[in-house]
């Protein structure tokens, strides 16, 4: 596999506090999917991991090189765990489109997170080269 692309991405937790406290479930909504509001929701310090979803699909659109252009939205990017708690994500519409015309065959990330931050990595990997190609 090759390198498509990285990214990186890092919020104050307190930003995601606010912009919850503020807009409520319209800004949840708008951003996570069921699953991850579920898993958020479970964990003892909530915002922290509201935080590292957002900074994960930052990081996941530096990798793709897209920022946000149209045709994608949040929601198109799910990020989920493994039963171990290791993260990983799943596409839909607009972004899952951009990494099929990328030939991402594999997008992995890590997610870290405090009281005060989280940061996420992204590392968009391609399907192995043909060396008759290059």
């Amino acid at each position: 596999m090759h390198v498509v692309g990285i990214g990186t991405d890092i919020v104050e937790c307190l930003r995601i506090a606010k912009m919850i406290e503020r807009h409520g479930e319209l800004f949840i909504n708008r951003v996570y999917t069921e699953l991850e509001v579920e898993y958020c929701r479970q964990r003892k310090a909530a915002t922290q991991h509201f935080a590292g979803r957002w900074a994960a699909k930052e990081a996941i659109l530096k990798a793709l090189g897209t920022g946000w252009i149209k045709g994608i939205s949040w929601r198109d990017m799910e990020i989920r765990n493994d039963r171990g708690g290791r993260p990983s994500v799943r596409f839909r519409g607009g972004a899952r489109d951009k990494v099929e015309d990328l030939g991402i065959g594999r997008m992995l990330i890590s997610i870290s997170h405090c009281r005060s931050h989280a940061t996420a990595y992204a590392l968009a990997l391609g399907a192995p080269r043909d060396p008759d190609e290059e």
